[in-house]
């Protein structure tokens, strides 16, 4: 395969775990988030916990498998991002940690303010990392302050204070309703009685709220930030770096790819249309078809954002020459075709045994269950 079909390739590879990701562990980011906003007592916050408990470790497989392909298949990516918002991806990381030990202690002691105490920091591991992965995209587009010089040595001259910029902000509040609303459509298929009936209200809201900020959020990208486009990235014997290219920055370019390509206009209506049609099959008490309108929203809204990107993954707002793009950061075309060779094995995998271990869990969580197995159960 050609060096640059390779480079394609792993963008679309990447972008798929990614969504992968949201579409899974996204849900019990969801569930999570609304633990304390649904659950009424502790029978009903341990029927939520017991919905996602048997698969959120599973699923973060994705999470896991993204951050190493994008090691493996961009490493000067890797490395200004991950330096660059630091102390983001680690608040991300310490939220996170309150889920395992949260699900597996949680439930052990009869204690009111105990139990209270994990699910205020069981919400925090939902909310937070999807809070702040919206603000890392609202970033992305807005441009990071980075630089780089002769010997490709990436400089950061931000804050995380800076990250917090209104359109970020928005971003960010896009990516938590999406979630909730997502862990919410989950939960509806899951429980029964009150608390699904509470799930059904919240989709609702969730839903025009979410759909709100994104159409917003394109209206924003559209008339008020500038967006990035190469100009011209010479190729010297196939040797391609991020130092090469010229870079223009002007109002409106990050619509160009929809005017370009005008297939990629699908991303944005599906974003809407699942959106929509959510709400719709929750109104008509189709639980399991509102879950898949919601899945199509969620890889609709993260598909509008990355190909409003592309060519570009991590712009830079100091000096837009060296901003990162799918072409001058990739490793070898060996590293990417064998990298290929292991994803085509043991992502299909990581599929199957998903889909089987939610074949072999399924089925609806009640009170009495929960009461029932209260020593089994999370």
């Amino acid at each position: 395969m050609e060096y640059e079909i390779l480079k394609l390739v792993w963008w679309v590879l990447i972008g798929v775990l990614l969504i992968g990701f949201a579409v899974t562990d996204g849900f019990d980011m969801g569930v999570l988030a609304l633990l304390k906003i649904l659950g009424k007592t502790d029978q009903e916050r341990r029927v939520m916990l017991n919905t996602v408990g048997p698969h959120w470790d599973g699923n973060q497989v994705w999470f896991i498998t993204a951050g190493g392909a994008i090691f493996a298949a961009w490493p000067i990516v890797y490395g200004v991002a991950f330096s660059g918002l630091y102390w983001a991806l680690l608040l991300v990381l310490f939220a996170l940690f309150f889920r395992p030990v949260g699900f597996e202690y949680r439930s052990k002691i009869e204690d009111e303010r105990w139990r209270a105490s994990w699910d205020i920091l069981l919400t925090i591991g939902g909310a937070v990392p999807a809070l702040v992965f919206g603000v890392a995209f609202g970033n992305l587009l807005l441009g990071l302050p980075f630089d780089m010089d002769d010997t490709m040595r990436s400089t950061y001259s931000g804050s995380f204070w800076q990250l917090l910029s209104p359109f970020a902000v928005l971003c960010g509040v896009v990516s938590l309703g999406m979630l909730m609303m997502h862990g919410a459509n989950y939960l509806q298929m899951r429980v029964v009685g009150e608390l699904k009936q509470r799930c059904q209200s919240a989709v609702y809201v969730l839903a025009s709220l979410t759909l709100a900020g994104f159409v917003l959020a394109g209206v924003w990208v559209a008339t008020q930030i500038s967006g990035y486009q190469v100009v011209a990235i010479p190729d010297v014997n196939g040797v391609v770096t991020p130092l090469m290219k010229t870079v223009n920055v002007q109002p409106g370019a990050w619509l160009a790819n929809y005017e370009r390509y005008p297939m990629t206009i699908w991303a944005p209506l599906v974003a809407v249309s699942g959106l929509l049609l959510t709400m719709l099959m929750t109104y008509l008490k189709r639980a399991g078809f509102a879950f898949v309108f919601s899945s199509l929203a969620v890889v609709g809204i993260i598909a509008t954002a990355g190909l409003s990107l592309f060519p570009f993954i991590v712009p830079s707002s100091l000096h837009p020459d060296v901003s990162l793009t799918v072409w001058d950061v990739v490793s070898s075309a060996k590293t990417l075709g064998i990298m290929l060779w292991a994803a085509m094995i043991f992502v299909p995998i990581i599929l199957l045994y998903t889909l089987w271990g939610y074949y072999k869990m399924w089925g609806k969580i009640t009170t009495e269950q929960v009461e029932a197995q209260k020593y089994g159960l999370y």
